[in-house]
C-alpha cells in the first residue's frame, strides 16, 4: 500500500482534498493511505510516507521540504493550483501516484 501525505499551513484545507482523494481511490480500488498535516509536522511525518504534496499556499517550503524528504528517499511536489482550487481528488491522486512511480 502506498502512503501519500498532503501538507498545508495547518492541515485543514488539505483535509478536504484528502477526503476527495480517498473517495476516488476507493472507487477505483487503488490501495493507498492518504493523510494531511500542517507544516509543523512535515519533518516528523515524511519518513512514514512514500510521497508528499504541498498545498499551493505553502509552495515557498518546497526546496526546504525536498531537502528533508531526500534524507528518507522520499519525493515532494506542489499540488497544481487549479486542481487544488477545484478540490479535484482524481487529478491530485494521479499526481501523487505518478510522483511515486517516477
Amino acid at each position: 500500500m502506498k502512503k501519500i501525505l498532503l501538507c498545508c499551513s495547518s492541515g485543514m484545507s488539505t483535509s478536504l482534498l484528502v477526503n476527495k482523494m480517498r473517495k476516488v481511490a476507493e472507487e477505483h480500488k487503488v490501495p493507498v493511505e492518504i493523510n494531511a498535516v500542517g507544516l509543523d509536522r512535515f519533518e516528523s511525518e515524511i519518513k512514514e510516507y512514500d510521497v508528499a504534496l504541498l498545498g499551493p499556499q505553502v509552495r515557498f517550503k518546497l526546496e526546504e521540504f525536498k531537502s528533508i524528504a531526500e534524507n528518507f528517499g522520499k519525493k515532494v511536489a506542489v499540488i497544481d493550483l487549479k486542481d487544488y482550487g477545484a478540490m479535484d481528488g482524481k487529478r491530485v491522486l494521479s499526481q501523487a501516484i505518478k510522483l511515486i512511480k517516477s
